[in-house]
């Protein structure tokens, strides 16, 4: 995964000050379908019908809600009552959820949610008349519902009244909102939180790795921990890399290195991604954008050679010191798109896992002209998926299948493997 996208500034007529509403106010409301942030929209009465972003909500639902954002093209809100539930609603676990917005889905079952996923993923892919009714398998769900993710990036506070104390920012109001256990995180994680909670000064923001497998820890960068009560400890913290396990396999990530955040999921994608290439022992493989090297190095036993390619040169760092003891992979250090075009003729198997953006335009060019017999394309965005796979189709690929896979539950996000062979 890449940078997050940022929200383009509204320059068009203001359709929302008429309405002589304010933050705080409450309004009744009938919920439409969900939209790409993941809340489902209701209209304002009126001839613009300024859509109502309604955090907390669930299409088909009535609900009484509050104000909490209004942009001149658009309102943002939160259910404080549901008046008609949707048969998908259940309880949220966490006490935080709408204040702290990292989740957008903890009201919805879990059923309902990878429902949910699989509708973005065709709804992306149906913007393309060379994609739209492609059949789009059941999105692969995770065993770990909660206590999956092994990174954070925690806010502190600088503000007086609550200086020192560690949370996250909401991402409509951008108010503070002090967490003490984040329900998504792994318990390594919400045990540095316990930790450093209300004891920080002179920093905005740092990031814990934590593996719940080997113990070992990444906090960048290090933390100024203030004195505790007797008894209390402070976390060793401005490690250079921390170690992870994944398939049997020890993988070394550097902080500025980009590793699965669910390993249980990450190792579902490697058996997939196995099965979609029909890997037999035989063959090259190239692993473009392969960062730590984990797909590199999780499947090299099942192909004569390897071709690994990554910009990072902490990444390609990483890869090496995790290759340890396989002898059939070589490392390139440099951007994918400039590096391929050199490989032509020599790849049979193709694995793309670029950030969020997705590929490079010069990348798909290249594998088009490498003419690989089969590629898996790893996207993280629905909107880049949908136009790199129309792209490769273009280009005289085949889509053979798309499978979503569930990497991040109670939230929006979904990861998709898409299967094209050269046609």
């Amino acid at each position: 995964m890449g940078k997050r996208k940022r929200r383009q500034r509204y320059s068009g007529p203001d359709l929302t000050s008429h309405l002589g509403l304010e933050k705080g106010d409450l309004l009744e409301l009938e919920l439409g379908a969900h939209a790409d942030d993941g809340n489902p929209v209701a209209r304002m009465p009126g001839p613009e019908g300024v859509p109502v972003s309604v955090m907390g909500g669930l299409a088909g639902e009535k609900v009484r809600c509050e104000v909490v954002w209004i942009n001149p093209d658009a309102i943002y809100a939160r259910v404080r009552d549901v008046i008609e539930p949707s048969e998908y609603r259940v309880v949220p676990p966490c006490g935080y959820f709408l204040d702290c917005t990292g989740c957008q889905w903890q009201h919805v079952s879990y059923s309902r949610q990878l429902e949910l996923k699989h509708a973005r993923v065709v709804a992306a892919m149906s913007k393309y008349p060379a994609l739209s009714g492609f059949g789009v398998a059941p999105v692969a769900g995770s065993e770990n519902q909660l206590g999956y993710r092994n990174h954070a990036r925690f806010t502190v506070s600088r503000w007086p009244e609550n200086r020192g104390q560690v949370g996250f920012m909401n991402a409509v109001s951008r108010r503070f909102v002090r967490v003490d256990r984040c329900l998504l995180m792994n318990g390594p994680v919400n045990a540095v939180l316990a930790e450093v909670q209300g004891r920080l000064s002179g920093m905005s923001q740092f990031s814990v790795r934590a593996s719940g497998a080997t113990g070992s820890l990444l906090i960048q960068p290090p933390l100024p921990v203030e004195a505790g009560a007797p008894g209390v400890s402070s976390p060793p913290s401005g490690q250079k890399h921390y170690e992870e396990s994944a398939a049997g396999r020890s993988f070394r990530v550097a902080s500025p290195s980009f590793f699965q955040v669910n390993i249980g999921q990450l190792e579902r994608m490697v058996e997939l991604i196995e099965s979609m290439l029909g890997l037999d022992g035989n063959g090259t493989l190239l692993d473009a954008y392969s960062g730590v090297g984990t797909f590199s190095v999780l499947l090299a036993p099942h192909v004569e050679r390897v071709i690994a390619i990554e910009e990072s040169a902490a990444g390609v760092a990483d890869a090496q010191a995790n290759a340890a003891g396989l002898s059939n992979i070589e490392f390139m250090q440099g951007k994918s798109e400039e590096l391929m075009p050199g490989l032509a003729g020599d790849v049979d198997y193709v694995i793309l896992d670029p950030p969020r953006a997705g590929c490079m335009p010069d990348a798909l060019d290249a594998v088009a002209r490498m003419r690989p017999a089969k590629v898996v394309l790893v996207s993280c965005d629905t909107e880049a998926m949908a136009r790199d796979q129309a792209r490769m189709v273009g280009d005289g690929f085949k889509l053979v299948s798309v499978q979503p896979v569930d990497m991040f539950p109670q939230t929006r996000h979904v990861e998709v493997l898409s299967l094209l062979e050269w046609a």
